[in-house]
């Protein structure tokens, strides 16, 4: 997806656009090659994208908490003083909370499209791999 753009970019996914993708943790891996940071907003409780995120073995450097997701992507911006900061969602109205913020937004299926990622269910990673908790002390 790269085609040459800088990599100085901040990549935020809706977790429905997530929801969306077949391989997010491939998706994540694939985005950090050629992104700064990659994180996810929702306005569900911070559980649920907990959940998410670990089931799918799933980094992120930021996530949205208890705050919604305009908020988070404020605060994101300010903290991560990237060249771009794109914002790949699902709808209109994720389109429109991306304008309001100053993010350039990207459909999910454009972004599937332009790094070759497949759409779909989410497949849950091999589990019988062990559980690594790089997030515990």
């Amino acid at each position: 997806m790269n085609g040459g753009a800088s990599s100085d970019m901040t990549l935020a996914f809706d977790l429905s656009a997530l929801k969306e993708l077949a391989h997010p943790d491939s998706v994540f891996n694939d985005a950090r090659q050629w992104s700064e940071y990659v994180g996810v907003v929702s306005e569900k409780p911070t559980y649920v994208v907990t959940n998410f995120t670990r089931k799918h073995r799933i980094r992120q450097d930021f996530f949205s908490g208890p705050r919604g997701r305009e908020e988070s992507l404020d605060n994101v911006k300010g903290q991560f003083e990237t060249e771009r900061h794109v914002f790949v969602g699902t709808d209109d109205e994720d389109e429109a909370l991306a304008e309001a913020v100053g993010w350039e937004f990207l459909p999910v299926e454009d972004a599937a499209a332009a790094a070759d990622w497949e759409l779909g269910e989410p497949d849950t990673p091999d589990q019988n791999v062990e559980d690594s908790r790089d997030d515990w002390p």
